[in-house]
């Protein structure tokens, strides 16, 4: 399937789909990619058969690293459960390195999806950044409204159908 065909999908058809044509999405080359084939060095932290981290280029504070998947996948809708299970086996423990190197207890675990949630590179990929102080780290605004009862009633069972549908 091609990368066209699986983002024009919907979510209910894209969790329809079998496991070997929901990840068989075509990925171009990434700086990602080259990284895990060794073709461009990193500055690696861990690394097992699913997972590599590595210090991010360009930090936003100092310790400011890159978790990746070394499954290609462009968005993580798109990642199987088993490189996403990987993933979420190794984030704590480098969350707790971070700490425990950088003194800051404060962080910010982000992950991004297509560029207009301000993703750059398509592969997926979290961010660790330390918040060391008001100055240094992600700063987010968060234009927060509210839910209303009935949309959110209505909301909530449309995405518990989507899980199960």
């Amino acid at each position: 399937m091609g990368k066209s065909v699986a983002r024009a999908a919907s979510g209910r058809d894209r969790l329809r789909l079998g496991p070997a044509r929901r990840y068989a999405v075509s990925m171009a080359e990434t700086i990602f990619t080259k990284i895990i084939a060794g073709e461009i060095p990193c500055h690696k932290i861990y690394e097992d058969d699913q997972v590599l981290a590595f210090l991010d280029i360009g930090p936003v504070s100092a310790g400011h690293m890159l978790v990746i998947p070394k499954e290609p996948a462009v968005t993580l809708d798109a990642l199987s459960d088993e490189a996403s299970a990987a993933i979420g086996r190794v984030l704590p423990r480098l969350c707790r390195a971070l700490k425990m190197v950088t003194g800051s207890g404060a962080m910010n675990v982000l992950q991004n999806n297509e560029a207009l949630a301000h993703q750059v590179v398509e592969h997926v990929h979290f961010h660790i950044i330390p918040k060391p102080d008001g100055e240094q780290g992600l700063g987010v605004g968060w234009p927060a409204g509210e839910l209303d009862q009935e949309q959110g009633t209505a909301l909530a069972q449309r995405l518990r159908d989507a899980l199960t549908g």
